[in-house]
C-alpha cells in the first residue's frame, strides 16, 4: 500500500512538473469560412519550423464562420511574438481573421471572488496547488471573512471588501484597484453572491467566469435548488458561463447534471448541486486558461 501511494504521489509531481515546463504557443482564429485557411496556416507554421501538437477546427455553416485552435511546440520555432504578428498579418488580412496568439509561459493571473460558500473556492485552490490548473492565483476578494483562513492556508492574499446597497460603486472601485495592482487577467466568481454592475462587466469583457447553481436557462437568479424542488424536477444541474450585463445569460462554457428522485429533499439537491458546481467551474476555468474557448453569437466553441 505504501509503495502504491508513493507511486501515485510521484506521478502527480511529474504531471505538475510537466505542466510547469510546457513551452507552447496557441493560435485562436475566428473568420469567415473560405477555402485554403487550414493550408495557409499549416504552411506558415511549417515554414517557421513549428512542431504542431494539436489542431482543431469548427465550421458554422449557418453563420458562415470558421473557428480554429492550433497549438505548437516553441522549441524550434524561429519567430518571436512580435515577429509572428508582423509576418502572420498577411494571412490574417487575406482571410479577414480575428486572431489571438497565446503563449503558455505567460500564465493567466486569476482573482477569485467569493462570499460565504467555500466549496468552489476550496476546489479551485486545491487544483491550483496540485498543478492541475496552470495559472497564478495571487488574489481572493470576499464580501465576508468566512474564507480568510482558507486563503491563508494556501498562501493567497485575501482582501475583505464589504458590499451593501449604499456602497456598491465604492466597493467595486476598490476591487478594480486590486485587480490592477495584482495584474489580474481573469476573474472567477466562485459563488460570489453579488450582482456586478454594468460598469464592472464592461471593464472586463470575456474575462469574468461565473458558476450558477442551476442548469441554465432554467431557474435563473437566487434559490434555484428550492425552486427546482418545488417544481419536482428529475434532473438538477450547474452552469458555468461568461458574465454579461444580462443576469445569467452570458455565453455558456460548461454544464453538467445529476438525476434526483422523489426521495430527495432540498438538502439533498443542494449537496448534489455543490458537487456539480465544483466540477463544472473547474472545467470552465481550465479550458479558459488553456485557451480552448472561442466565443461568437453568445455561444462558445470548446476545442479538445
Amino acid at each position: 500500500m505504501y509503495n502504491e501511494v508513493l507511486t501515485n504521489n510521484q506521478i502527480n509531481k511529474m504531471d505538475a512538473i510537466a505542466t510547469l515546463v510546457k513551452n507552447t504557443a496557441t493560435l485562436l482564429i475566428n473568420c469567415p469560412d473560405a477555402r485554403g485557411i487550414v493550408a495557409a496556416i499549416a504552411d506558415f507554421l511549417y515554414q517557421h519550423n513549428a512542431n504542431i501538437l494539436h489542431a482543431d477546427q469548427h465550421q458554422d455553416a449557418e453563420n458562415n464562420l470558421f473557428l480554429m485552435r492550433v497549438e505548437w511546440d516553441l522549441a524550434s520555432f524561429n519567430l518571436t511574438e512580435s515577429e509572428f504578428e508582423t509576418q502572420f498579418n498577411a494571412i490574417a488580412t487575406r482571410f479577414n481573421m480575428d486572431w489571438q496568439l497565446k503563449l503558455s509561459q505567460h500564465k493567466t493571473r486569476m482573482a477569485i471572488m467569493v462570499s460565504q460558500y467555500d466549496h468552489c473556492l476550496a476546489d479551485l485552490l486545491h487544483r491550483y496547488k496540485s498543478g492541475e490548473l496552470s495559472c497564478e492565483i495571487p488574489l481572493i476578494i470576499s464580501n465576508h471573512r468566512d474564507t480568510q483562513k482558507l486563503a491563508g492556508f494556501y498562501g493567497v492574499d485575501f482582501h475583505h471588501i464589504e458590499v451593501n446597497k449604499d456602497n456598491k460603486a465604492e466597493a467595486e472601485n476598490a476591487q478594480f484597484k486590486l485587480f490592477d495592482t495584482y495584474q489580474i487577467d481573469l476573474i472567477v466568481l466562485a459563488r460570489y453572491m453579488q450582482i456586478l454592475s454594468p460598469d464592472f462587466v464592461a471593464k472586463y469583457p470575456k474575462r469574468i467566469i461565473n458558476i450558477h447553481h442551476s442548469f441554465l436557462p432554467a431557474f435563473i437568479g437566487a434559490r434555484p435548488y428550492h425552486r427546482a424542488f418545488e417544481r419536482g424536477v428529475k434532473l438538477i444541474g450547474a452552469t458555468s458561463h461568461y458574465v454579461t450585463e444580462v443576469l445569467d445569460e452570458g455565453p455558456i462554457i460548461e454544464q453538467d447534471i445529476d438525476r434526483i428522485s422523489h426521495r430527495d429533499q432540498v438538502e439533498d439537491l443542494i449537496q448534489k448541486g455543490r458537487d456539480l458546481e465544483r466540477i463544472v467551474l473547474s472545467r470552465a476555468v481550465r479550458w479558459h486558461i488553456e485557451h480552448r474557448i472561442l466565443l461568437y453569437s453568445n455561444k462558445t466553441v470548446i476545442f479538445d
